[in-house]
């Protein structure tokens, strides 16, 4: 898994019932865009994480206008 500063953590949920979770990777602290990243998520929580098989890296969406 590869990133970059301003990709977007995908974090499909486990379970039927489960949301899942979205956030921006603010920092790429592994060697050629490997993990740890840390990301902050849609609610505000700041982390530093390690994507398990759950996750995918995509790139952020186009604003509207560009």
């Amino acid at each position: 898994m590869r990133a970059v500063v301003g990709d977007q953590l995908h974090v499909h949920s486990k379970h039927v019932d489960e949301a899942e979770k979205y956030g921006e990777i603010l920092e790429v602290l592994g060697p050629d865009g490997e993990p740890p990243y840390k990301v902050r998520y849609t609610d505000g929580h700041v982390g530093l994480v390690f994507p398990g098989s759950d996750c995918v890296v995509e790139a952020p969406s186009p604003r509207r206008g560009e």
